[in-house]
């Protein structure tokens, strides 16, 4: 159902999780510190320009309707979570043996073309004509479809290796997915997620675009804890190699976003920092007669 926003409402907010961390002696809980917070906070909601600004009601958009829109800026400089995701799936990648790779809500095809350059065999699957026509035109000896992570175009076995970079996220639960990633993938082969932390989701990581009204949309954003993934891997009879949690550094421009840089810019960054950005995967399909869906290396 819509919900709604305010900014004053995420000004203040930034500013209690940065005063939550200080309590927990997390970040710098010092007399002095939380004394400007107290005073930002009374500036914040004495402002008049602020008083002024309304909030808004926010409705819910298709991820076809949200990437149609975000095709042409999506692998931008000004995407920090690519910045932070990507270097850590390279290094798994970058370990594994060329073959056949499937890059699932392949995207504007940065993985695909990453995979391409490695030696693999790419193909390619997502739901956005916009987000695959970027694709093709990286790699373009690569074969893509249309088609939605639950119902894969793919024969059973064919894949060495799966990569799906941050999508799950937008699926209303996470089993069909990765049911069908276990389904396509070889025995021994690899599978490689990654998706936006749920500590994330809540620091305005709830992706939105704009409505044909005009109005804001958010796209679907699943609250997925890691006990959730580890659940919906054990069903899917996948064992896990690794898990990685890749904290938030420095961001362009700072955090937060211009509306915080330009009111709360010391308690944006100290919401953010060192919590984590991204959750990631390596999971693998056991071979036959392997000691169970968790693995050895659990």
């Amino acid at each position: 159902m819509p919900f709604h926003v305010h900014p004053l409402a995420w000004l203040l907010a930034l500013e209690g999780v940065a005063l939550l961390r200080a309590q927990a002696g997390d970040i710098g809980g010092e007399e002095n510190f939380v004394a400007r917070r107290i005073a930002e906070i009374r500036r914040l909601c004495a402002d008049p320009e602020l008083a002024r600004r309304t909030g808004a009601v926010v409705g819910h958009a298709s991820t076809v309707e949200g990437y149609a829109q975000w095709a042409g800026s999506y692998d931008s400089e000004e995407n920090p979570l690519i910045a932070v995701e990507e270097p850590q799936v390279r290094r798994i990648l970058a370990a594994l043996p060329p073959g056949r790779a499937l890059d699932a809500a392949c995207g504007t095809g940065r993985h695909a073309a990453f995979l391409a350059g490695l030696g693999h065999e790419v193909v390619g699957v997502d739901s956005s004509a916009e987000m695959l026509a970027l694709a093709r035109a990286k790699t373009p000896d690569g074969t893509f479809h249309e088609a939605d992570l639950h119902d894969l175009p793919i024969e059973p076995t064919s894949f060495d290796l799966v990569v799906c970079g941050l999508a799950l996220t937008h699926q209303p639960a996470l089993g069909p997915a990765l049911r069908e990633f276990a389904k396509v993938v070889r025995p021994g082969g690899h599978i490689v997620l990654s998706d936006i932390h749920v500590l994330s989701l809540y620091l305005g990581g709830v992706a939105k675009v704009t409505g044909p009204d005009g109005g804001l949309r958010a796209m679907p954003a699943g609250r997925f804890l890691a006990g959730d993934y580890i659940a919906a891997i054990r069903e899917a009879g996948l064992e896990i190699v690794a898990c990685h949690e890749p904290r938030w550094g420095e961001a362009p421009g700072g955090h937060g976003g211009p509306l915080a840089q330009q009111w709360c810019p010391e308690a944006a960054e100290l919401a953010y920092r060192d919590t984590p950005a991204v959750i990631i995967w390596h999971l693998r399909r056991p071979l036959a007669g392997a000691s169970g869906p968790l693995g050895p290396n659990m």
